[in-house]
């Protein structure tokens, strides 16, 4: 019999979970019968992220009979972004799929997107779509609706729903994002420009019946903070000085224009000491100037991060048609005993 626990599995699903103690023993058996209906391996990785209700403690009771399940609990509640963290951290499949622990995502889903990777080489990461979402009120429904709308808008990055958590990734592109803060919701766009192509596919989606959503209007205020930070990091993460240097150059032109008028007037004798033009003037250029010296050490650390780091400043699908035509030369793995 195959070893969970020593031959990686083909799938790791990563499940957040926060005050769900009355979800757990439902969810983590209709999963087990998701996976069932499938040829693929499979673990369930189940983040507790410091829950208050003893889901840490049924968590790991649900994983003692059960060699595919892994629980990690957090000391403390970090956020679902840190619990997602942890859980890819402990990934091993070549598949990587995540789903809420209220039940609102259908674990019977998850071969349908698994599918799609199988049998699409050109899609990296396959996102859910709730094209029938069962929130009632509006105060859930607005909110996500404008959200998406805004997200698709200023990342380039095309979705009707930013906001399921039913998503599947093949394993490198997790492998190049990393999560903090509250940057889950912006995962499609950070695998985007981590170089994957990413797709959408319609699932079903059901109300609460358990529990109490950890979800408020309060939320789009982050939202809106957060997105500003994801533009940023698209846009300017390696050219750091055209951000702050435009900004810079676009307050110390008027600044300097109106020092240089200034400046002619008292060539002519006038007074001009006392112009608030003048002050303007003056705060206008401090101000550009500053932006551009910030351009300029954003630029150094960019360059320290790629150089003393390593890290790459690109990725890169590779196709060579002479290494996929060419005969393998590797002997078969020996029959098992």
């Amino acid at each position: 019999m195959r070893d969970s626990r020593t031959i990686p599995p083909e799938v790791s699903i990563v499940v957040p979970i926060y005050n769900e103690l009355e979800n757990l023993p439902d969810l983590v058996e209709r999963i087990h019968g998701a996976m069932a209906t499938q040829p693929l391996s499979f673990e369930l990785i189940a983040v507790d992220d410091g829950s208050s209700d003893g889901s840490a403690a049924r968590l790991r009771e649900l994983a003692a009979g059960r060699p595919w399940l892994r629980a990690v609990c957090l000391v403390r509640n970090y956020g679902q972004s840190a619990a997602l963290q942890a859980g890819f951290d402990r990934v091993r499949g070549r598949y990587v799929v995540t789903l809420d622990a209220d039940l609102q995502n259908e674990p019977q889903d998850i071969p349908l997107l698994l599918q799609r990777l199988e049998t699409d080489p050109e899609v990296d990461m396959v996102s859910g779509w709730r094209h029938q979402r069962q929130d009632k009120a509006l105060s859930r429904r607005l909110p996500s609706m404008l959200a998406n709308r805004l997200i698709s808008r200023s990342t380039g990055v095309h979705l009707h729903d930013y906001g399921c958590a039913l998503k599947a990734y093949r394993r490198p592109i997790i492998d190049r994002i990393r999560l903090y803060g509250e940057l889950h919701r912006f995962i499609p766009s950070l695998a985007k420009e981590a170089g994957a192509r990413i797709t959408e596919v319609p699932v079903r989606h059901h109300a609460r019946t358990r529990g109490v959503s950890k979800y408020g209007i309060d939320r789009t205020f982050r939202v809106i903070l957060d997105l500003m930070l994801i533009v940023f990091f698209m846009r300017y993460r390696h050219r750091p000085l055209h951000a702050f240097g435009g900004m810079g150059l676009w307050l110390a032109t008027p600044g300097l224009l109106m020092l240089a008028w200034l400046a002619g007037l008292k060539l002519l004798g006038h007074d001009v000491g006392g112009r608030p033009l003048l002050i303007t003037g003056v705060m206008l250029l401090l101000m550009g100037l500053q932006l551009i010296v910030a351009g300029l050490v954003g630029e150094m650390l960019i360059r320290i991060y790629h150089e003393g780091r390593g890290q790459p400043q690109f990725y890169a699908h590779e196709h060579d048609p002479l290494a996929e035509t060419a005969p393998s030369t590797t002997p078969p793995p020996a029959p098992l005993a």
